[in-house]
């Protein structure tokens, strides 16, 4: 998706790395408790020490609603994570992106006109009655209220199992034949095997084919329908990383997130989200080498925040390009404007757009 962000002025551009914190503490002084600054887990050390929360997306969101206070809510992180927040926090709470560009390259995988294309084609070869839309938390608004809408809920890394087994086979739930589940494939299929399936039981279904690709027969026999969408950070790492990391070292630990291919996760001592990995670490014995695919930022700091040796599996480390945006320039910028009055990059979520997420979302969590 394009976003089109204004070209930082050259005061910032050229400035050093301490006056751009002078700059940033500054403006955080004079905002006060006005201000409330969230720090996804994969942003940049130069972000992160600023941050006055960090975590995951969700997360992260939440704790902007329980902060009503705050006037400002600072994302730094991407844009769906920023629509979450201004879906949940109040009116009066304000949502800023420090940079327009940063945006998630899955999450752009599946646009909603794609998604209701693909539900046409469904309604034409199947019993749409029986089939439950899913969307993963790393997706726009107007997806997550698309399955709002379609009784479907949203899930996180974390507790997307529960949420499929809610779809799937809760006597209470909607008992549903199939799912479309949608952006990231590999994380649908991970959990689909996790509960006793099979890749008998899933299909992918690419957005760029018709009928996503697949036969009317593949279309009605499989349980999982997965979106063609991946991560292109967890997609790099792959099972010759895991061999050569316990070539090296016999006695240390694997650890993944769940959107890396299923092949990846098979190899893994242990598999789960960004908080999974932080307490898994955590529980570790001290001096323990781990082996970790996720991004690297995360990483490096848990090697610097911990008593542990903790290493990137993918030898190239790849950072998220598009949480990499995001900087301490753009940052001070940001706060600089605050303290003139004046709100840049605000998003904003449609109230109709808002209301359907935030339906799917309260699914959600009434399941988990």
């Amino acid at each position: 998706m394009l976003r089109l962000q204004v070209p930082l002025p050259e005061r910032y551009t050229s400035a050093t790395p301490d006056e751009l914190a002078d700059r940033i503490a500054a403006a955080k002084a004079t905002l006060g408790d006005r201000l409330f600054i969230l720090g996804h887990h994969y942003q940049r050390d130069e972000v992160m020490r600023w941050a006055d929360a960090r975590g995951d997306s969700f997360r992260l969101s939440v704790l902007a609603k329980e902060h009503p206070e705050a006037d400002y809510i600072v994302f730094c992180g991407v844009h769906f994570m920023a629509e979450s927040a201004d879906i949940l926090t109040g009116d009066h709470q304000q949502v800023v992106l420090p940079d327009l560009n940063a945006g998630c390259s899955m999450a752009d995988m599946a646009d909603i006109d794609a998604v209701e294309e693909a539900w046409e084609a469904l309604e034409d070869v199947t019993d749409i009655e029986g089939v439950l839309p899913i969307t993963y938390m790393n997706s726009a608004a107007n997806l997550k209220a698309f399955v709002g809408r379609h009784g479907g809920a949203v899930c996180t890394s974390t507790n997307a199992r529960a949420v499929l087994e809610w779809a799937l086979n809760d006597p209470d739930g909607p008992r549903a034949k199939q799912v479309l589940f949608f952006p990231d494939q590999h994380l649908g299929r991970n959990t689909g095997y996790q509960m006793g399936f099979t890749e008998a039981d899933m299909r992918v279904w690419n957005p760029r084919k018709d009928l996503g690709g697949l036969s009317e027969a593949d279309v009605k026999e499989a349980t999982f329908l997965l979106w063609k969408g991946h991560c292109s950070v967890h997609q790099r790492f792959r099972p010759e990383h895991i061999e050569a990391f316990r070539a090296e070292h016999p006695d240390g630990v694997v650890i993944v997130h769940p959107e890396c291919s299923h092949d990846v996760c098979e190899l893994a001592d242990e598999v789960g989200s960004t908080d999974f990995i932080i307490r898994a670490i955590d529980a570790l014995p001290a001096g323990t080498t781990v082996g970790v695919g996720t991004e690297i930022h995360l990483v490096q700091r848990l090697d610097d925040e911990t008593d542990k040796d903790v290493r990137s599996l993918d030898p190239l480390i790849c950072p998220c390009s598009t949480m990499f945006r995001i900087d301490a320039p753009h940052l001070a910028w940001t706060l600089d404007r605050l303290v003139e009055g004046k709100v840049t990059n605000r998003i904003t979520v449609d109230p109709d757009t808002a209301h359907w997420a935030r339906v799917a979302l309260e699914r959600m969590l009434s399941i988990t």
